[in-house]
């Protein structure tokens, strides 16, 4: 005679992956390769999500369906709370600064480009990532100097790849110049702003978490040696994290006090990378975090000509006096 609990064992089999991905990431706890550059398709995951819940109901299966209708709404639940939710108008009177991030490919990006981004938005302090040399000199030829008088560049250290470079350019004045170690370089600016304000930039680029264990361990201790929000500055992290919201690393980096610009006007579901060549995965990479001192008024993404990753432009107001 024929198990009876066979189809209903199976239908619940078949939803057990989102199950587990969803458990996955509403608890973090995704640790190590492939499960952490897994996570980064998560709305693709929520997307699905619906494939074992319609065989289900259609076999008629209780437990496959309650185990499929579950991950579902966890996973659905998650991408949607990703965007964030926008925050009040800033308060009248503080200075406003206007952050964006560039990511050059590899240094392949023509310098135009960037030096439009900086025109058309009125850009204060540019945080680059993947410079190179020769990046750098198109970019200083084509008049960024000009643009941004101030600049911080750290090349790559020996043994690492050219595109291993970064940067911060600056309107203002450099206070000082450091840099947070990584396995890229990320330079770390101060400037004065407002009523004497310091603010700090750091030019964030991660290790990719993409190709195996080692590459996970790096960008665990890269997100891990981002400086947290401090009294004494107003810290400001912004490039490539090559995190997702979905990743349990990157919410707690923003447990540690920050707030993420794009979430903070709604937007934080956007992407900001995807293949030059193709219209998919797109990801959400690319950040700017704040102290909660400083409000967001805005933030746009902005496609820079040939680069995979969306610059982020993000309208800061600092606190007043």
């Amino acid at each position: 005679m024929p198990d009876q609990r066979a189809a209903p064992n199976r239908w619940a089999a078949a939803a057990a992956p989102w199950a587990v991905w969803a458990l996955l990431r509403a608890t973090g706890a995704e640790r190590g390769y492939p499960l952490v550059p897994a996570l980064a398709f998560t709305p693709y995951a929520a997307a699905t999500s619906v494939l074992p819940l319609v065989a289900a109901v259609a076999a008629r299966s209780r437990t496959g369906t309650l185990l499929a209708a579950g991950a579902g709404a966890v996973l659905a639940g998650a991408v949607l709370g990703n965007r964030g939710v926008p925050a009040p108008a800033p308060p009248q009177g503080g200075e406003r600064l206007r952050v964006a991030t560039v990511s050059l490919r590899k240094g392949l990006v023509a310098a135009e480009p960037v030096l439009e981004l900086v025109r058309l938005y009125d850009v204060d302090l540019l945080a680059v990532q993947e410079l190179t040399p020769e990046a750098e000199r198109r970019l200083r030829e084509a008049g960024l100097d000009r643009l941004l008088p101030h600049a911080a560049v750290i090349p790559a250290r020996s043994g690492s790849v050219p595109s291993a470079s970064g940067a911060v350019w600056s309107r203002l004045p450099l206070t000082a110049c450091a840099a947070v170690p990584g396995e890229y370089e990320q330079p770390t600016v101060r400037v004065a702003a407002g009523a004497g304000s310091a603010v700090e930039l750091v030019s964030v680029h991660s290790a990719p978490p993409a190709t195996g264990p080692s590459s996970v361990r790096a960008w665990t201790s890269d997100l891990a040696a981002l400086p947290a929000p401090v009294p004494g500055v107003l810290r400001v992290l912004a490039g490539d994290f090559n995190a997702t919201p979905d990743h349990g690393a990157w919410r707690s980096l923003l447990r540690r006090g920050y707030v993420d610009a794009a979430r903070a006007t709604g937007r934080g579901a956007e992407w900001t990378w995807r293949p030059l060549r193709l219209p998919l995965p797109r990801m959400a990479l690319d950040h700017v975090l704040v102290d909660p001192r400083i409000a967001v008024a805005g933030c746009r993404f902005v496609p820079v000509r040939g680069s995979d990753h969306r610059s982020v432009v993000a309208d800061l107001v600092l606190p007043p006096g």
